[in-house]
């Protein structure tokens, strides 16, 4: 994982959970899982890199019990790293209900864990 300056403006957590990811005019659904999450958007593992600006589908299973998230995104960056692809992803579209969500899963990682993104 990139351990540089993190510029973003929301706080992310290191949080694993399931994504479903469908590039927009594609059927090909891909099964992965994030590395960090924020309410502004996440960073997925992909075993083959996607261009920046892509639109995307996003189906997030957060580890809450309520059902999945479901929004738009865009491809912001991806960066290699061995043999998959790390890849921010900006959420679009996204309800304000599913925001709070995210932003209490990251609030509760931050507290427990201690693992801010922003403070690397």
């Amino acid at each position: 994982m990139w351990q540089g300056v993190d510029k973003r403006r929301f706080p992310r957590a290191e949080y694993p959970c399931e994504v479903i990811l469908i590039k927009k005019g594609e059927n090909k659904k891909l099964s992965t899982h994030t590395e960090n999450i924020g309410t502004g958007g996440v960073c997925v593992i992909l075993k083959k890199g996607m261009g920046r600006f892509y639109f995307v589908e996003l189906t997030i299973y957060l580890k809450d019990g309520q059902p999945p998230i479901k929004c738009d995104g865009r491809v912001v960056w991806a960066i290699k790293s061995r043999e998959q692809f790390d890849t921010g992803i900006e959420f679009i579209n996204i309800k304000e209900k599913d925001v709070r969500r995210i932003e209490k899963v990251v609030e509760e990682c931050l507290k427990t864990n201690h693992n801010s993104l922003d403070n690397q």
